[in-house]
């Protein structure tokens, strides 16, 4: 598309409305209005002007308001409705149990809740997505506006010609009493005085203050976009971690989300207030309430030339003792003391018996966490571990299950090898149910004897790089709220022409009555001519207008 070229010369780029250097109309809309838009100074907006190729269509789709204002709408009841349930980061369940915990607590709503993804709303993909639109939106929207505008202000002439003056909404037109010279500097004296920035060309004035004021949204955007740059910024592994671990007393396990990092349960402590039970502590038949839990650890650290997961050679950082509101903080990260379990089964023993004589054939001490297939109690007798499920919950198809991977019910299919018996008898042993004997009655039986408690401690390990992100986008986001909301942009034009006539004209993008307070003191100072607000007059005439037209209508109608 050709440059459009003006009366005085120079050529503008195509979709420009007011001349860059004199300021004339360009185009048919701008010659018949009374007065001009001065949003962008009348310069080519890349939205408005082009809209032939996909890039231009995509361009135009998201700079334009009425998208970024529907995009933040569904942003904000997206996200609203990640409130009506809490997320899953606050729900104390393995990611197996979270399912169930949700339909449960909150019946059916709570499994659609689940099952939509939206306990997990502020991770999902398609939230995340959402908060990229809305940057893209809010970046096309300030460099298609904010560019024009910036070069517009930048390179504004001091001489304007008669049309873009008077097209103004403040405007003044007379005869200066003294000499034009005289008349700029009265004028140049005044609005320096005010803090107005003065340029003189020749006869003709500019005065202009509060230029940065027109950059209070743009700056408003940058703050949002590198605000949604951080939020964006917690899906990349390494800015944003936020795991759960249990760890058992006497336990060294690695840290998740903390490559290279072990920790050591060397201790769980429990400190309680002896006092009335409250709450759910009644239906639990507690009687005291926690005053302190805390976990003595030791934070090991691999060699730097160690295999992932070799417990080998483990490094010594420090020992601590997290407690409530206490982590222990290491290399950017946190672990916070966030729950625990009191007497989780460890080992529980068994004998074998001869069920006639009572006699034992040996002890069988098994480690819940880590089990062993079979073990040796000499003298040609051994017990084998067929199946273990930790949280017994029932036969399937005649396979016993388990609910979860903590040993709150253990059963056991044992295989037990005597001299008496050499092939072997099963025996199925649930801690809370007789045995089961499913291939016949045995000679021998696996007798429970004892077992083995101990405390496992809730680690919560967080790292939140985009934090100082949040931070200086929201510092910037409102120091362009600010900008924008408490400053103006106020310019004055004077030209004296050759035949002793002055001309004025004044723009300010808000608070008309700053403006026109500041034209008050330069007019009686400079002794220039009474100026008029075009919008106000225009108002006044069509007011006036078809108040003439109701009376004629009601003189007709007599």
């Amino acid at each position: 598309m050709e440059n459009i070229i003006c009366a005085c010369g120079h050529s503008n780029p195509y979709g420009t409305k007011l001349c860059e250097k004199c300021g004339r109309p360009l185009t048919e809309e701008e010659k018949q209005n009374k007065v001009v838009d001065m949003r962008y100074d009348g310069m080519a907006i890349r939205s408005k002007t082009y809209n032939k190729s996909i890039i231009d269509k995509i361009w135009n789709f998201f700079s334009s308001v009425k998208v970024g204002i529907t995009l933040i709408i569904i942003t904000l009841i997206a996200a609203s409705i990640g409130t009506l349930l809490p997320q899953e980061f606050y729900v104390k369940a393995s990611d197996m149990e979270k399912g169930a915990y949700y339909a449960d607590v909150y019946g059916t709503f709570g499994k659609i809740y689940y099952t939509l993804g939206l306990s997990d709303l502020y991770s999902s993909w398609w939230f995340q997505i959402l908060v990229g639109m809305l940057a893209v939106s809010i970046i096309v929207a300030s460099l298609d506006r904010g560019i024009p505008l910036y070069k517009s202000l930048k390179n504004q002439r001091v001489k304007r010609h008669e049309s873009f003056m008077k097209r103004q909404r403040i405007v003044a037109e007379g005869q200066v009493t003294g000499s034009a010279e005289e008349t700029l500097d009265k004028v140049a004296q005044k609005m320096t005085e005010m803090r107005y920035s003065v340029r003189r060309d020749g006869s003709a004035l500019l005065a202009e203050k509060g230029r940065f004021s027109r950059y209070g949204p743009y700056i408003n955007h940058v703050g949002l976009i590198i605000f949604l740059g951080g939020v964006m910024l917690r899906l990349v592994p390494g800015f944003y971690v936020d795991e759960s671990i249990w760890v058992r007393e006497g336990e060294t396990r690695a840290i998740t989300g903390m490559d290279g990092y072990f920790i050591e349960n060397r201790d769980f402590i429990l400190e309680t207030h002896d006092n009335k039970p409250q709450g759910e502590q009644v239906k639990q038949g507690v009687n005291v309430v926690a005053k302190n839990f805390q976990t003595d650890i030791t934070l090991y650290k691999q060699p730097d030339d160690a295999l992932p997961g070799d417990t080998e050679n483990l490094e010594k950082v420090k020992d601590y003792s997290i407690r409530v509101n206490h982590p222990l903080k290491e290399d950017g990260f946190a672990l916070y003391q966030m729950d625990y379990r009191l007497n989780e089964l460890k080992q529980m023993n068994f004998e074998l018996i001869n069920k006639s004589t009572e006699k034992s054939l040996g002890k069988v001490e098994i480690d819940l966490t880590n089990p062993k297939k079979e073990y040796d109690l000499g003298n040609g007798s051994s017990v084998q571990i067929l199946v273990y499920t930790p949280d017994f919950d029932g036969f399937e198809n005649g396979e016993p299950q388990t609910k979860t991977s903590i040993p709150n019910n253990p059963a056991f299919l044992f295989k037990m090898t005597t001299p008496e018996t050499p092939e072997g008898e099963v025996s199925f042993v649930e801690i809370m149910q007789p045995p089961l004997e499913p291939l016949g009655e045995n000679k021998y039986r696996m007798k429970f004897a004892a077992a083995e408690m101990r405390d496992m401690s809730g680690i919560t390990v967080r790292k939140d790089s985009t934090i100082p992100i949040l931070f200086v986008g929201g510092v910037i986001f409102m120091i362009g709220v600010v900008i924008g909301s408490y400053w103006n942009h106020r310019r004055l034009w004077l030209q004296v022409e050759p035949d002793g006539r002055v001309l004025m004209a004044a723009h300010v993008n808000k608070n008309m009555f700053s403006m026109k307070k500041d034209l008050d003191a330069v007019t009686a100072f400079a002794t220039l001519p009474p100026y008029i607000d075009q919008l106000e007059k225009n108002e006044a005439s069509e007011e006036s207008t078809n108040g003439g037209n109701k009376e004629k209508e009601g003189d007709n109608t007599l």
